[in-house]
């Protein structure tokens, strides 16, 4: 099914685009491969060490006394035990602390920074036993060590709620856009990140997004699809005052007389408003108005689906307010009744649901948990989507997943997040139909919502579609955040095994357990099988039935060290790259990449071939360092925030890390196009208040000198190479933008060829970008004004003559819009393609390409079946990017192209 761009918790699947992995391991090279569990080993480890933090993950099969109030006890037990835990008990605030129906309690700790939250911070204790018996059984979460980031913003509030709004990449989406503050949030890796985080809402449409905007350097440092939780002191809409439980009828969906929980209001109406549970259910008929209306908010005028006498009309069921209501009553019971949860919150409170939206007019073809209700629409030809009860089920368990766990919305952890919603909206629908789980529309979902074609056919996802990490994990960095839909069969589908294995109703309660009480909200699909397992043990779980939970996750290749075997045929160089921001440089066998390494977050240098240890470039000194530039002996790179302010600073250092870390320059002004050449430095410094860029150019460590430029001419793309500065000039010609590709000798002191644009006859103006100095000539990409059209890769000579197509737009391996990579041998390019109508896969994702330099047959670069990002050329053939096969960001390289795959 179609996912609306407004939302991004639906069951169905769409690109979105990520702009940063979440966190990162302190060690730089890359682990050894880890077998899976041997046959014979206990399926519980004892302790989990925890993968970038000096805290365990998971301690288990402890029988400590703590007596008193379980908080208390909680707190201290962790503080008793400094060497086993390496956690200040002073950093943790307690979350919540709930009981199990055997009893058990869980205390939920959050990590706090100098008292501001740390992102996916959360340490739990369990504890059985009573008063003076109470016992600490297990412990575990995820507490980053070794935080040592400012607490206080050093860019205005102002600034950093205008860069979070800028996170949105379309115009348009930016024009009426808002940003909702939600205070200052520490990101872990390294020393950590201090930041602000804003949902931003983009006013003509599209998806809304969680930006964390960092507070000493003024740039977004995390953005993925927005998908928060109400606040918990928002106990929502609330039927009105007067009304009495009543009893109706209703039609459905299909037309079939249900019988209905309603409320009689004052004036003798009836409407949708069931008050026999101690959670009150209302439903809402959105009467066809935007969805928009509805997202995250409830119009002052809405009223719930009504009807003068106690039997509703027709329209009660086309509009799927009958099935929403209905729905809502049946998960609320499951929760209660099978796992002792008091509603979707724990705590008793309203559950609402609005169907019958529209999109600006048109069929709103989705439904999707908002932080605050269900909302719901139709795909045309279908049933509503709330017709369906593991739909319902589904979303509904996204709001469970919100109260408790709280998973982050990207990646693996986003992936588990949809995966236990599909295993709690089948087991929904599975017990309440009484349904055996060998009926073979058991493990489908939404299967029930075609008015034609069979359950197989019109299901969405299918629990039993046997996906594995090694043979099926799509890896990406830019769709479907991380592909949560698109991975979250994987781990559903072992959930969904471990049923088929075990006692059902022992099955829902084991996941249940794990998801209320283990998981954390960053953890990923290894993290989630080991929450499983301690829940199998706490819940009595005997070693036959632990193994088979075990052996559930083993089938679908959850296990540690996974992703050592996709046979990948590029050579690692790091693993875990931490966010968008560290696209790699690399020259003459050297690298350069922004990472999380043991000496904290900051510039690593490292060689191409592997040898020797990685070495730190950038200070230790609280700023965020990044956009670097090397020529494989010297590194420059850009400083920000920090006790300097919002202010910029240039830096150099040799990449030998023995010597002086050296001042360039500091501004306010904007920074571009960092370059570096032997005793050349050069940048493009924009003031933003005149609209206007210059180059300038530092030799030998003298001061600047801005290069000369015709009045109203502007530069970018700057590349710079022995002794010679090339760049993309742009002015004003008519009304016209001409961009033209510029050769500058610094020797000459003048420029020695500029090539003006040429675009294909009838396309419109171009556009030039990605200049580049290799092998003697200068290279750019020419863009058609047509977006669906392709580039061109040309090249001319220094002296402005002999224009060449490398590769020519008419070419099927010609790249769109993208950035180009050369060496004096080849050019290298990201060729990217749309979604593809069966769905994502990983032949789909962005692939790297290399042709030679003269022109060619472009060849593919490498055959990792996952998405591939960031290439950066290094000498002949040899190139780095970032690799996302693993799940992750993986600096790799490769020493020449594959060919063919």
């Amino acid at each position: 099914m179609p996912r609306h761009p407004r939302t991004a918790r639906t069951l169905a699947v769409a690109a979105t685009t990520v702009a940063l992995a979440l966190t990162a391991p302190p060690a730089l090279a890359a682990p050894p491969p880890t077998p899976a569990p041997a046959a014979g080993a206990d399926p519980v480890p004892a302790l989990v060490e925890g993968r970038d933090t000096a805290a365990p993950q998971l301690v288990t099969g402890l029988a400590e006394p703590a007596p008193g109030d379980p908080a208390q006890a909680a707190r201290a037990h962790l503080a008793a035990h400094p060497e086993r835990y390496r956690i200040d008990t002073g950093e943790l605030a307690e979350l919540a602390t709930t009981a199990g129906p055997d009893g058990r309690r869980t205390v939920r700790f959050e990590q706090r920074h100098g008292g501001i939250p740390v992102l996916g911070g959360q340490y739990l204790v369990h504890l059985t036993g009573q008063g003076a018996a109470q016992k600490v059984e297990s412990a575990g979460g995820r507490y980053f060590t070794g935080l040592t980031a400012p607490t206080t913003p050093a860019v205005p509030a102002e600034a950093l709620r205008r860069t979070a709004v800028d996170a949105l990449t379309d115009p348009q989406q930016r024009t009426g856009a808002t940003a909702e503050d939600h205070g200052a949030v520490v990101l872990p890796g390294g020393p950590g990140r201090l930041t602000e985080h804003y949902t931003v809402r983009p006013g003509a449409g599209g998806t809304a997004r969680e930006v964390y905007v960092d507070a000493t350097a003024g740039t977004v440092a995390l953005a993925h699809d927005a998908r928060a939780p109400r606040p918990a002191t928002d106990p929502g809409p609330a039927p009105a005052d007067g009304l009495r439980p009543a009893a109706g009828t209703a039609p459905d969906a299909h037309g079939r007389p249900t019988a209905v929980h309603i409320a009689q209001r004052p004036d003798g109406t009836y409407q949708l408003s069931d008050l026999t549970r101690p959670a009150a259910i209302t439903t809402y008929d959105a009467a066809g108005r935007d969805e928009g209306d509805f997202d995250h908010t409830m119009p002052a005028d809405a009223v719930p689906a009504s009807s003068p006498t106690p039997d509703f009309p027709a329209a009660t069921g086309d509009d799927g307010a009958t099935d929403a209501h209905v729905n809502a009553g049946i998960v609320y019971d499951f929760y209660r009744d099978r796992l002792g949860r008091d509603g979707l919150d724990g705590k008793g409170g309203p559950i609402v649901s609005v169907v019958n939206v529209s999109d600006h007019g048109n069929p709103f073809p989705n439904a999707f948990w908002d932080g605050q209700k269900m909302v719901y629409g139709a795909l045309p030809g279908h049933y509503p989507f709330s017709a369906a009860l593991d739909v319902s089920g589904h979303e509904m368990t996204h709001a469970v997943i919100d109260h408790t766990a709280n998973l982050t919305y990207f990646g693996q952890s986003g992936a588990m997040n949809e995966a236990l919603a599909d295993y709690f909206g089948n087991a929904i629908e599975v017990t309440a139909r009484g349904l055996a789980m060998d009926d073979p529309t058991a493990p489908l979902l939404g299967e029930s919502l075609c008015r034609t074609g069979t359950p197989q056919e019109c299901a969405s996802r299918r629990l039993d579609d046997h996906r594995t990490t090694v043979d099926d994990y799509l890896g990406t960095l830019d769709v479907d955040a991380g592909g949560v839909h698109l991975n979250s069969t994987i781990f559903g589908g072992a959930l969904w095994d471990i049923r088929r294995s075990i006692d059902p109703l022992a099955a829902d309660r084991l996941v249940y357990h794990a998801l209320a009480d283990y998981l954390t909200p960053t953890d990923d699909f290894l993290a989630g099988r080991d929450a499983v397992l301690a829940a199998g043990r706490d819940q009595g779980l005997d070693r036959r039935q632990l193994r088979a939970v075990a052996a559930a996750f083993d089938a679908h290749g959850i296990h540690a060290g996974w992703q050592r075997r996709l046979g990948t045929d590029a050579r690692t160089l790091l693993t875990d790259i931490p966010n968008g921001m560290s696209s790699p440089v690399v020259a003459d066998g050297h690298w350069v990449v922004l990472a999380n390494g043991p000496d904290g977050n900051g510039l690593y240098t490292g060689t191409v071939d592997g040898r020797g240890e990685p070495v730190r470039l950038s200070p230790q000194d609280g700023r965020f360092h990044s956009w670097a530039a090397t020529d494989g002996t010297t590194a420059v790179w850009e400083a920000q925030g920090g006790s300097g302010g919002p202010g910029k600073e240039l830096l150099t250092a040799p990449l030998s890390g023995a010597g002086p870390v050296r001042s360039l320059l500091r501004t306010t002004d904007g920074i571009d196009g960092l370059q570096v050449s032997g005793p050349d430095i050069a940048y493009v410094r924009t003031d933003s208040a005149a609209h206007r860029s210059r180059a300038y150019l530092v030799h030998d460590g003298a001061p600047a000198v801005e290069l000369p430029l015709p009045e109203g001419h502007g530069v970018s793309g700057l590349t710079l190479r022995d002794g010679l500065l090339g760049w993309t000039e742009t002015w004003q010609d008519g009304g016209q933008q001409v961009y033209a590709p510029t050769v500058y000798s610094l020797a000459a002191g003048k420029v020695t060829a500029q090539y003006t644009a040429h675009a294909p006859a009838g396309s419109g103006p171009s556009r030039t970008s990605s200049t580049l100095l290799a092998g003697g000539r200068l290279v750019w990409l020419d863009t058609p004004a047509d977006p669906a059209a392709r580039s061109s890769i040309r090249s001319g000579a220094l002296d402005g003559s002999g224009v060449v197509d490398v590769v020519p737009a008419s070419s099927p391996l010609a790249p769109r819009f993208t950035a180009l990579t050369a060496s004096d041998q080849a050019v290298s390019y990201q060729l990217t393609s749309a979604k593809p109508a069966g769905g994502w896969t990983n032949a789909a994702m962005p692939k790297l390409w290399q042709v030679p330099l003269a022109g060619g047959e472009p060849r593919r670069v490498s055959c990792d079946r996952g998405g591939q990002y960031a290439v950066a050329a290094d000498r002949g053939t040899r190139v780095v990017w970032l690799d996302a096969t693993a799940g992750r960001a993986d600096l790799v390289t490769r020493e020449r192209p594959a060919g063919g795959c």
